[in-house]
């Protein structure tokens, strides 16, 4: 009889535990479901890039606060400040086939700036709009609202990439707000501003005249002081552009859910700036803001612009290729790494080969044309930049100081290396120096290593497909004498009559 009971009481118990366990994996189940459809109902936030054109950090976020840039402000206060946000190229075509590919521009052999002939983009490159296109997103491109041109107002956008694309098929249009309900979307924005040429003001304010402050590579001439002003005032007028896309987002109800992106292809369009792999033409201003970027934080880590690609790809839950260099930026873990790099070749006419890595406390730049000298002829920059003439004809009076003067030799170092926590603009190169021999040599390993794991692609012979160097310089040289036989009836002035041009333009002179 008790072996019976004990029987029916090891039946009972089992029966009881079988169903707890059921019911325990009932509900588990039930809760996973429940999560899962949760999860599946939230959708990716939108993703918004505002991008500048020729633009170093100087903003009122960064510390310039002559510089009146409320909405950048904001972006800053509401998001999160990037410190060391750095370009791969220090000209736009260059920089931006690198970003919207998330991998550098001397991997893919789109490194070259203004490809008169571009190909098709080559297996297994696909640009981050058409990888967001076919996980169902809708993908636009758009000149910032209210951009005027010539009185007429500009809805086409900036789309300099050095491979051959349709905008038509690039992109659905340049309206996020056409889009199908529900329908995330990935759209850039493109500001013109502050490319050269910068509008001249009529009137100066003359106490920000007096009171602005050029970095000492740069002449105290009123030439120079006048240039500087029209940028910082080009730079407001990128505020201007960014707070009437906020009031778009705001307006359709859709800024809670959009992590916004605002950043510059490259530094700022002066001589020590655009085109050289200096501090002030690689680092750049980043501001993101959106849901899961805490308000009011500041990120010092180094961060590149091809982060920007993989860091869309992750916010849309897709993954990034493998060829992808970039590393994404927003989540739980975050880039720390070591290097960041950069490179500049032909820009133009001007032909050249720079190599850069940047780390937390030095840059380290080879020059792999030490001959060449900083004048290196491009038509564009002796067109737009009232600086190049300027100081050549300061330099021939001998009115520059030792470190102006720098621009002027006829020769470069090899290397360079400049130390970033005594010299944060990146003037003084400490490359020679006995206590810097480390340094470099630790960099050089770096950057050797570097341009053999990408396959160099400016260390080849143009492509085929290319006009030959002798025609390149030949067309933009026509192109620089056209605009100076339109300005002084004289297509090839001196430096003392091009500076007298600008100076009259600038109202320096009658």
């Amino acid at each position: 009889m008790n072996a019976l009971r004990a029987f029916f009481v090891a039946v009972l118990r089992l029966s009881l535990s079988l169903l707890l366990s059921v019911s325990a994996f009932s509900l588990s189940l039930s809760l996973l479901l429940c999560f899962s459809a949760a999860s599946a109902a939230t959708p990716p936030p939108n993703i918004v890039w505002i991008i500048a054109d020729d633009m170093s950090p100087d903003t009122a976020a960064y510390g310039l606060r002559d510089v009146k840039t409320p909405h950048l402000e904001r972006l800053a206060a509401e998001g999160r400040r990037y410190t060391r946000a750095y370009a791969t190229a220090p000209v736009c075509s260059s920089s931006r086939s690198a970003f919207i590919l998330g991998t550098s521009q001397i991997t893919t052999g789109l490194h070259a700036h203004d490809v008169e002939n571009p190909q098709p983009l080559a297996a297994p490159y696909r640009h981050l709009p058409a990888l967001l296109r076919d996980a169902g997103w809708f993908v636009t491109n758009a000149a910032a609202p209210g951009t005027m041109r010539s009185g007429r107002l500009i809805t086409k956008a900036k789309t300099h990439y050095n491979f051959a694309h349709d905008p038509a098929q690039m992109f659905d249009g340049n309206d996020w707000r056409k889009r199908k309900s529900g329908q995330p979307f990935f759209a850039q924005f493109q500001i013109t501003e502050p490319h050269r040429p910068f509008p001249i003001p009529a009137t100066y304010d003359p106490a920000k005249l007096a009171g602005l402050t050029l970095p000492p590579n740069y002449p105290d001439h009123p030439l120079m002081r006048r240039d500087w002003y029209a940028y910082q005032r080009s730079v407001e007028t990128v505020d201007q552009r960014v707070g009437a896309i906020l009031a778009q987002l705001e307006a359709a109800g859709v800024l809670e859910n959009t992590l916004v992106f605002f950043f510059a292809d490259h530094g700022r369009p002066m001589p020590w700036g655009k085109q050289w792999l200096t501090v002030e033409g690689l680092h750049v201003p980043l501001l993101v803001r959106g849901p899961g970027v805490t308000a009011g934080s500041v990120e010092s880590r180094l961060v590149s612009l091809i982060d920007l690609a993989p860091t869309a790809l992750a916010q849309a839950a897709l993954p990034a290729p493998s060829w992808m260099d970039g590393r994404a930026l927003l989540g739980a873990t975050v880039p720390d790494r070591p290097h960041v790099f950069a490179a500049r070749d032909r820009c133009g006419d001007a032909y050249d080969r720079i190599r850069a890595a940047i780390t937390p406390t030095h840059v380290l730049v080879q020059n792999f044309f030490p001959d060449v000298p900083r004048f290196n002829w491009s038509g564009y920059k002796e067109a737009s930049y009232p600086g190049l003439p300027l100081l050549r004809v300061l330099h021939a009076a001998g009115q520059l100081d030792p470190l102006q003067n720098l621009w002027c030799q006829p020769t470069r170092a090899a290397f360079e290396l400049y130390d970033l926590h005594r010299d944060p603009a990146g003037l003084h190169n400490i490359a020679t120096a006995p206590t810097s021999a480390t340094t470099v040599a630790t960099l050089r390993r770096a950057l050797d290593e570097w341009v053999r794991s990408t396959g160099d692609r400016g260390a080849l012979p143009d492509p085929a497909t290319e006009p030959t160097k002798a025609e390149i310089q030949k067309s933009k040289r026509a192109d620089y004498q056209r605009t100076w036989q339109a300005r002084l009836k004289n297509p090839e002035p001196t430096d003392t009559e091009r500076l007298a041009w600008w100076e009259k333009s600038y109202g320096l002179t009658p």
